[in-house]
């Protein structure tokens, strides 16, 4: 199945993204789940969510996956929605 996660960052939390981001992205590629990510853009061009799509067998393991993601562990996110989500196009 596969499940995307939609992570905003709170306000004012770049420097933590910054900080972690070379632990997230080890994270994705050590995982073996992530078929594509990257982060949302606000109007200055600068880094501020994440969308991650993960090939994963059950929601519970997307679940533990993003309870372990650096960023998650940083405190970086505002919200995050963790949802099954279908391939059509691409």
């Amino acid at each position: 199945m596969r499940v995307a996660l939609i992570c905003k960052d709170k306000p004012g939390s770049l420097q933590i993204r910054l900080d972690t981001r070379a632990a997230h992205l080890d994270h994705i590629q050590s995982s073996g789940v992530v078929e594509m990510a990257g982060p949302f853009l606000n109007e200055a061009g600068e880094m501020c969510g994440s969308l991650v799509v993960l090939e994963v067998g059950t929601l519970a393991e997307a679940q533990d996956w993003a309870a372990r993601d650096p960023y998650a562990l940083a405190g970086l996110f505002d919200s995050v929605q963790i949802t099954e989500w279908k391939k059509v196009i691409g």
